[in-house]
């Protein structure tokens, strides 16, 4: 039964990776950017009432598309996940000041998880690092994603001051 599900998944990815395409927000997508957002928000491990008082910080606009680079995934021309990145991003680790890429939301909609799209957005955000001539990524996992960044290739970095540094920061350091 396990080969059936790895071979039934393996030919979902397929069609996925085939059908998926992969380009610049515009303005004209914020309202389906966002409708992945909350969807896959709604779906974290907290309480109903966190959720419900932190989406509007997870929300985009349109300010946000001049300073965040975004990306949406998209099949059949309909927005089915979200990666926004910060470059230029200065961050001082171990009394070393360095530009990285910071990935400030990685979002797919719940329907569409675990087959192979956050890796393609992730790829995809490699790519446009190593073109802008960015040598580290570097973002704030969520508790739960945290699996998915390390099969990413991110370490996660120690944390120095409990009181400032963010637990779960992890970064990646680009060939």
């Amino acid at each position: 039964m396990s080969s059936l599900i790895t071979g039934r998944t393996q030919v979902i990815n397929i069609m996925i990776t085939t059908a998926l395409h992969i380009r610049t927000a515009t303005a004209d997508d914020l309202d389906a950017i966002n409708d992945v957002i909350s969807a896959a928000l709604m779906t974290w491990d907290l309480p109903e009432r966190v959720k419900r008082l932190s989406l509007p910080s997870y929300i985009y606009d349109i300010q946000d598309l001049q300073h965040y680079q975004i990306a949406v995934a998209c099949i059949d021309n309909r927005i089915i996940g979200v990666i926004s990145m910060d470059s230029h991003y200065k961050y001082e680790f171990e009394n070393t000041q360095h530009e990285v890429m910071l990935i400030h939301g990685l979002y797919i909609h719940p329907a569409q998880q675990h087959i192979g799209i956050g890796t393609r957005l992730f790829q995809h955000t490699e790519y446009i690092a190593q073109q802008q001539s960015t040598k580290r990524l570097l973002l704030r996992a969520h508790k739960h994603a945290i699996g998915f960044f390390t099969a990413m290739g991110m370490t996660k970095i120690p944390v120095s001051d409990h009181s400032r540094d963010y637990e779960q920061r992890y970064w990646k350091l680009l060939k």
